[in-house]
């Protein structure tokens, strides 16, 4: 059995714990390996040799810190089958869906490569006769980050390479549940010439997150998870004044026009809804159809039941497991759920189960209409293959049911009519928005925005504004007198 080591000042060391939590193939819930619960001496010996590398680690030229990420990023390209194998058998993950989550995690490590053109600071000569003023870009010191289970190599890759691109050191805590992904990231990331401490794991659950949130030499922390956690982490890391990026739940809406094109319509919303088994805060879990596009929902839903779930190297799988029994319990809750409260399933997957893994956590495409915005499953994320279908009859409408939904991560809209689409991304309150793109999710040059109760904080992950998170702006104003010397040591200086 594979117990996961943590990393600690550059090694690769087992725990001293005595209590540790099995990782388990949801496919079938055989155990894979066992992860430890860091003891509070070892993360305090992450977050010490963090604060010790960050001393060197900040001299560094920012030129040979982006020349790490250059060879990090080729490595990854490099072992990305690899890391893509590895992360289907703890997730579940079809090797597909698995390769493109090592890919966008890739794509932010690029963005971390240009890092130079990124930290330039700015300069205004002559602000006053004979004074200028520059602002440099600094890091903050020892960050940390506390990732989910359903992304383990593109969320920590959104943090710690920009962070240590950045001049900062990092403690990682990844998800109890998939801790084999972040660790091999690791291994290839202390392969590209990561000096020793600049990166460190540890991991375990609550108890072992408190102190990354409350240690006084923390200075930044990004976490990605659901909402009661965000918001604890959120509130827990800003009452010990720390920086913090916390993002939590969605409830994504795409809303569809009757002048959209109604083969892509359904072609792109089976996959934005029941992919990667709508484990994923990007996920459609809400179709919108306004006035005739309510006559597509039948075809829709017929399309979602071909759908079928499957172990991760088989190529006919459309998505894999739920992650765990209590992931799969809780679905089939609010499935049952959405029955009682009188919504009508028109796919149900209840009953869905993988011959020869009939162990796994396994749930089928599932759709309801005739949701109401009272159902549970409507205010609920499900977090799992499910499709609510709701009807309206204008574009105000729908823009009313978004707008009044707490969450705010994404939202789409179809349609041919430029009108329909400018109104609909000027007045949605949701953070990103695709026109005729299900998922918008934007490339790391751009930043992941979103709103409302799907974000806690000032400045998102990836792009200018995470760069922005992990470093401190320096403001110097100077003046040089020709003269200084001829003055003598009581010579006063004005700024007037």
């Amino acid at each position: 059995m594979h117990t996961v080591p943590l990393l600690i000042n550059g090694e690769f060391t087992p725990s001293s714990s005595s209590e540790f939590i099995d990782v388990t193939n949801p496919a079938d819930n055989s155990v894979i390996a066992k992860t430890p619960c860091a003891t509070q001496v070892e993360i305090e010996q992450a977050i010490a040799s963090a604060k010790a590398a960050f001393e060197t680690w900040k001299d560094v030229p920012v030129t040979e810190r982006a020349r790490v990420m250059m060879r990090y990023q080729a490595l990854l390209k490099t072992h990305h089958d690899e890391i893509a194998t590895v992360l289907s058998q703890e997730t579940g993950k079809t090797f597909d869906d698995a390769k493109g989550d090592v890919w966008r995690g890739i794509e932010v490590v690029e963005q971390a490569m240009n890092v130079p053109s990124l930290m330039m600071g700015e300069t205004v000569e002559n602000v006053a006769r004979g004074i200028d003023t520059v602002s440099m870009i600094q890091p903050l010191g020892v960050c940390t980050g506390i990732t989910p289970f359903n992304f383990p190599a593109m969320i920590p890759l959104w943090m710690f390479p920009l962070a240590i691109a950045c001049g900062n050191t990092f403690v990682l805590k990844p998800s109890e549940q998939d801790p084999l992904t972040p660790m091999k990231l690791a291994e290839l990331f202390m392969q590209a010439g990561a000096p020793a401490g600049v990166l460190n794991i540890v991991h375990g659950g609550k108890e072992q997150v408190e102190p990354l949130l409350t240690h006084p030499d923390v200075h930044a922390v990004s976490f990605v998870g659901s909402v009661p956690v965000g918001q604890y982490i959120y509130k827990t890391a800003t009452d010990h004044m720390k920086r913090a990026q916390c993002f939590a739940g969605a409830k994504n809406h795409s809303v569809i026009m009757p002048d959209a094109n109604k083969e892509h319509v359904i072609n792109q919303m089976v996959g934005a809804s029941v992919g990667a088994a709508g484990q994923r805060c990007m996920a459609i879990s809400v179709a919108v159809f306004v006035g005739e596009s309510q006559q597509w929902i039948d075809e829709l839903a017929e399309k979602i039941a071909q759908v079928k779930p499957g172990v991760w190297d088989d190529k006919n799988a459309g998505f894999g497991p739920l992650i765990s029994p209590a992931a799969k319990a809780r679905v089939l809750s609010l499935i049952q759920q959405g029955k009682d409260e009188g919504a009508t399933c028109l796919v149900d997957g209840s009953d869905v189960t993988v011959a020869g893994k009939e162990s796994g956590n396994w749930v089928g495409p599932t759709v309801f209409k005739d949701v109401t915005a009272d159902m549970a499953i409507y205010q609920q994320e499900i977090f799992g293959p499910v499709l609510c279908c709701m009807c309206v009859e204008t574009l105000d409408e729908a823009l009313a049911l978004v707008n009044n939904n707490p969450f705010g991560n994404g939202t789409s809209i179809f349609t041919n009519s430029g009108s329909a689409a400018r109104k609909y991304q000027r007045e949605v309150t949701v953070g990103q928005v695709g026109i005729n793109v299900p998922i918008p999710v934007p490339l790391p040059f751009f930043s992941f925005t979103g709103w409302k109760n799907s974000f806690y904080g000032d400045l998102h992950a990836y792009g200018k504004q995470a760069v922005r998170f992990y470093t401190e702006t320096k403001t110097i104003t100077s003046r040089w007198l020709e003269d200084d010397i001829a003055r003598g040591p009581n010579m006063t200086i004005s700024i007037d």
